[in-house]
């Protein structure tokens, strides 16, 4: 079985990496999907329809672009990994978690410890948390396993 998985949100790390190949190293099937991880690219996704003076306007613009690519990951995934880092307040991946709560989806989050009690409702709904990308890996292979 091929799980599809959509590796959400922080784009300042390489945590896809380390996920990828663990999740290689241990031979499991696992299809990723992620957001536009160039953060400039990102930010000007809406950049093409018109500019705009103000930055709210351009935000606004660009995440609704974003999030064609986002819904439709996160819709055809079998599960999504929410990470959230220490480096920025990440609401888009607290609105991705909340996404998937909606919809039903299966997700896990991905943090360290010193966030728990912020992150406390999201990871309530999570079918598991993670403080490791070892830790998701394991989880995937046992959702794998025959």
């Amino acid at each position: 079985m091929t799980l599809t998985v959509y590796l959400s949100v922080e784009i300042h790390t390489d945590w896809r990496e380390e996920v990828a190949r663990g999740a290689a190293a241990a031979g499991l099937d696992v299809e990723s999907t992620a957001p536009v991880t160039n953060h400039p690219a990102s930010d000007g996704a809406g950049d093409h329809l018109g500019g705009n003076d103000v930055q709210f306007w351009r935000d606004h613009q660009s995440s609704k672009v974003n999030a064609i690519r986002t819904r439709t990951l996160i819709e055809k995934a079998d599960m999504v990994v929410v990470r959230f880092g220490d480096k920025y307040k990440q609401w888009n991946a607290a609105f991705d978690a909340g996404y998937c709560a909606a919809l039903g989806k299966p997700y896990i989050t991905l943090h360290d410890a010193d966030i728990v009690h912020p992150l406390k409702e999201v990871d309530a709904e999570a079918q598991a948390w993670c403080q490791t990308t070892d830790q998701v890996v394991q989880t995937l292979s046992y959702v794998l396993r025959d």
